[in-house]
Formats: structure tokens, sequence, C-alpha cells
């Protein structure tokens, strides 16, 4: 989120300089300095043995499948976002969840935190939100998620793990 008016008094913010963060937005008025900060997201590779949960969503990418995502809310870890979105999401129960990075996706102002879970047991009960959703075979993730930049980067941290062991 970009400040360009004082969410407190509504009046137009002007540039501070910050010491090492350099120019701020600053309301005179209230004498606070408001940082610009991204959305938290979370992004999370589901693994069930040699699968992958992929879903389908046109309204994000036309021709290709992305891994389950979605905000962070308030007074929300991003590792509690991603039980409840999975639950949400999915119907499904998943562990052992394990960071695997972030990215910052600049035309949204998303800050991606990505994971990687192990499936637990349930059935997929796909919610309203998603299109279409199933396992797929992690070798073949990649070709069904050509679009999804980031959701591919996840992939291939998941499969260099796999190849390690």
């Amino acid at each position: 989120m970009k400040y360009k008016f004082c969410p407190l008094c509504g009046r137009e913010l002007e540039e501070k300089y910050s010491w090492d963060e350099g120019g701020v937005p600053y309301c005179l008025h209230d004498d606070l300095m408001f940082f610009d900060t991204p959305k938290p997201c979370i992004m999370v590779a589901i693994i069930k043995e040699d699968e992958i949960l992929l879903l389908k969503q046109s309204y994000i990418y036309e021709n290709s499948k992305v891994l389950l995502s979605g905000y962070v809310g308030n007074n929300e870890t991003a590792e509690e976002a991603v039980y409840r979105e999975v639950k949400e999401e999915a119907g499904i129960e998943i562990n052992n969840i394990t960071y695997l990075g972030s990215d910052y996706v600049k035309d949204k102002e998303i800050l991606m935190i990505t994971f990687v879970a192990d499936f637990v047991s349930g059935q997929i009960k796909k919610s309203n939100e998603v299109e279409g959703m199933g396992w797929s075979k992690l070798s073949n993730a990649l070709n069904e998620m050509k679009e999804d930049i980031i959701g591919t980067k996840v992939v291939e941290k998941v499969l260099n793990v796999k190849s390690r062991r």
C-alpha cells in the first residue's frame, strides 16, 4: 500500500527524510510517518507422495494451474494463514509446513510468502472461490503451471529438495 493521504486526518502527505529509509510519506498535522507496505500473501505447495495439489483459477491465469494461495489476515501469522486457507479452499488437513522463501509481486504490491506442506488426510472439498482443483504428478507440475512464475519457483525448490533425498 502506498500512502498518499493520512489515514488519520485525511490530509495529503509530504515526503520527509527518515535516516536510512530515505523519503517517507509524512503527515505534518499528526507528526507521523506512514511506511509503504505490501500486502502479505501465502502460497503453499501441498505434497501427497509424488503428487502436488494444483488449482485452476482462470481469473489469475487463463492457461495455467496455480498453487493454493491467500492473504494473511489481521492478527494471523503466515503459518496460521496457510492452515486456514488450505482448510477453506481445499478442505484437507496438512502438516510439516516449511518456509521456502518470499517474492515481491510489484504490479500487485504483494509480498508472497511461500511454503511447502505435507498432505495428512481428507477428501478435496473445493470452495466456491476455486474453479477447479486436483492432484497432479509432481514431475509434471511445471508443464501445467507455465504462466505462474512464483509457483514454478516453489515447485522447482520442492523438486530440488526431493532429488536430494
